[in-house]
């Protein structure tokens, strides 16, 4: 992959996600310990981000959808909002046990694990991106940095 501006700009913004998801996951770990259960905590969570959300939406300029236009979404799509429950509410129960560290690097191998074959394959819409040695010897360097942070 060439180096550009444009990729200059975006590497920032992308490593701020990591960011915001270790500060979102030390937080919603915080609510916990107010709320009686993850599950508890991370609605909440998504409560107020999605009132966020439906304020940003309602402000930006952009046409919104009608009612056939959601209907016309295909099932699977829908899933997103599901999995995004499953991460914040596991992370806010593993993450005090398994410490931020370690949590991350487990988030970010699975992550790389699944990209490699969502690429591999050209699953879920995506090009098809083969996976060579080179991504590969990455996901076993984090793999091994993942095992590094266990020891305490």
């Amino acid at each position: 992959m060439k180096i550009s501006s444009q990729l200059l700009m975006l590497m920032p913004l992308a490593m701020g996600i990591g960011i915001a998801m270790t500060f979102q996951t030390a937080i919603n770990s915080q609510l916990r310990e107010y709320l009686y259960s993850p599950l508890q905590a991370a609605l909440l969570s998504f409560l107020v981000g999605t009132i966020a959300l439906a304020a940003m939406v309602f402000f930006q300029p952009a046409e919104k959808p009608n009612l056939d236009t959601l209907q016309q979404i295909p099932w699977f799509l829908w899933l997103g909002g599901c999995l995004g429950g499953y991460a914040i509410s596991v992370s806010i129960y593993t993450a005090p046990k398994l410490g931020f560290l370690t949590l991350s690097g487990l988030i970010i191998f699975g992550q790389i694990v699944t990209s490699m074959i969502v690429d591999q394959y050209g699953l879920l819409g995506t090009e098809k991106t083969p996976v060579n040695w080179q991504r590969l010897l990455g996901g076993v360097v984090i793999f091994t940095g993942v095992l590094l942070t266990l020891q305490r």
